[in-house]
């Protein structure tokens, strides 16, 4: 089992791991809670990644799940002591969607609907900068400041030819005519989205309003995949509190939107010349 990936990927795999010996065992929850001591909470908390773990909690788990394989259980408590490492984003204290920023580092494809803004992965510094302060009227200025520096800091491996992961992003159009900050900041946005839609590892589709209704005016949602984990998660962000789905049952309605989305869009090329045209408007 791959252990590599971040601290919040970690634990998701080793949660989930950790889960399917369980009920492999033919044990609930709640009695593994009953004959570890513990409250029932812990143990869910676990298995969806939401509390680390520590080594010794996985050789008990474990033996309480009949594992033999000691190798295989060793393989797990690694992962548990590599789940404790901290991201790069911690220190930055209490930053909103850190469970995301886990998974976003080291995702390997990031397949996102956006309807009405660009996606933080592509915005220019002065487009995040009015993103965060006309979104967030409550913060303060510091607490702007380390936002903006947080979201800058993720688009450096979209942004860097040597660690490229695949991102494509299909966008409502709305967002191309929002005008967030000014004109001038809106104009610059376009331009660069343009010009980074053209690497070949990030792909930009415009989903025009002549499409009409469509399966994402439920609103954002992001699917992302992983090395060792081909399923990958879901991701609804939502204003009070964000959800994650991971059951094959909750992914799947997500992947067939997707498809749908991306055929309605236009294509990459159709889109750029798309945004081209829009630039003239905003110029």
């Amino acid at each position: 089992m791959a252990a590599n990936g971040s601290p919040t990927v970690r634990r998701l795999r080793l949660g989930a791991e950790l889960r399917r010996l369980r009920r492999a065992s033919g044990m609930t929850s709640h009695q593994v809670a009953s004959l570890l001591l513990v409250s029932q909470s812990k143990i869910s908390l676990l298995e969806t990644g939401r509390r680390a773990i520590n080594p010794r909690d996985v050789r008990d788990l474990c033996e309480l799940y009949g594992v033999t394989d000691q190798s295989f259980v060793a393989s797990l408590m690694r992962m548990a002591k590599e789940s404790g490492r901290q991201g790069w984003w911690v220190a930055y204290g209490d930053v909103p969607y850190g469970v995301f920023v886990g998974m976003e580092t080291e995702a390997v494809s990031i397949h996102s609907y956006e309807p009405l803004v660009m996606p933080g992965l592509l915005q220019t510094p002065a487009y995040a900068e009015a993103v965060i302060g006309e979104t967030n009227p409550h913060i303060t200025a510091e607490q702007a400041a380390v936002r903006l520096e947080v979201r800058l800091r993720r688009q450096h491996r979209a942004h860097h030819p040597a660690r490229p992961f695949r991102l494509w992003v299909v966008l409502d159009e709305s967002a191309l005519h929002r005008t967030v900050g000014t004109a001038d900041v809106m104009r610059e946005q376009l331009e660069f989205l343009d010009r980074i839609s053209a690497q070949p590892h990030i792909t930009v589709q415009i989903l025009p309003h002549a499409a009409g209704a469509h399966p994402g005016l439920s609103g954002q949602f992001s699917i992302l995949t992983f090395s060792d984990n081909d399923a990958g998660v879901v991701y609804l962000e939502r204003f009070t509190s964000d959800l994650y789905l991971e059951k094959p049952a909750d992914r799947q309605p997500y992947h067939f939107m997707y498809d749908h989305l991306q055929a309605q869009a236009l294509a990459p090329e159709q889109s750029r010349q798309f945004i081209r045209d829009t630039v003239r408007i905003h110029a």
